[in-house]
């Protein structure tokens, strides 16, 4: 069972949604703590036509993870260098379904010529990031009304014990 990456296309919409949407729900609890208001604002704009929009608007490059013909993960870049989406189906966490997701729109950034990428982190996914070479910027509030973490991630350098000091906070300047 190979996890295939590819760029999401109008068809995906309602599969990318039903991932949005369970993922959310069922991975991310300790987050929305199944407060019903937190919900409702966070999968508000999960629907089908929303997806297919993001997917139309042209400053977006959107990925979905495949397996057996099933899409079990999405993720979102905008050229402004931000990660929107990042999620999996709970059945394929912690398979690389996330991990190849995640490369995929930072080869998508260096293409753009973005060489900071930025994020909010659920509570839930913030191991992931941190794994993948994220530097924790501190805590923020998401438009969601949950607390998130800021990350980010200078692609043009490597990650060394030195650039993983958690207290480090995003600097758009070239340290010149």
């Amino acid at each position: 069972m190979g996890i295939e990456i590819r760029t999401a296309v109008p068809e995906d919409a309602t599969a990318v949604c039903a991932v949005l949407r369970r993922s959310i729900t069922e991975c991310c609890a300790d987050d929305h703590q199944n407060c019903p208001a937190i919900l409702a604002s966070w999968l508000g704009n999960k629907t089908p036509e929303t997806v297919a929009t993001w997917f139309a608007t042209p400053t977006n490059h959107t990925l979905v993870a495949v397996i057996d013909g099933d899409v079990v993960g999405v993720a979102l870049l905008t050229q402004a260098g931000k990660v929107s989406l990042c999620y999996v189906l709970p059945e394929v966490m912690h398979r690389g379904a996330g991990k190849l997701l995640l490369a995929g729109l930072e080869q998508q950034a260096r293409a753009w010529g973005i060489s900071v990428i930025k994020l909010k982190s659920t509570v839930s996914a913030h191991d992931f990031f941190a794994r993948n070479g994220y530097i924790n910027g501190g805590k923020e509030m998401s438009c969601f009304g949950i607390e998130s973490d800021f990350f980010w991630k200078n692609l043009n350098e490597p990650v060394t014990d030195a650039s993983l000091d958690a207290r480090k906070r995003f600097c758009g300047c070239t340290g010149q």
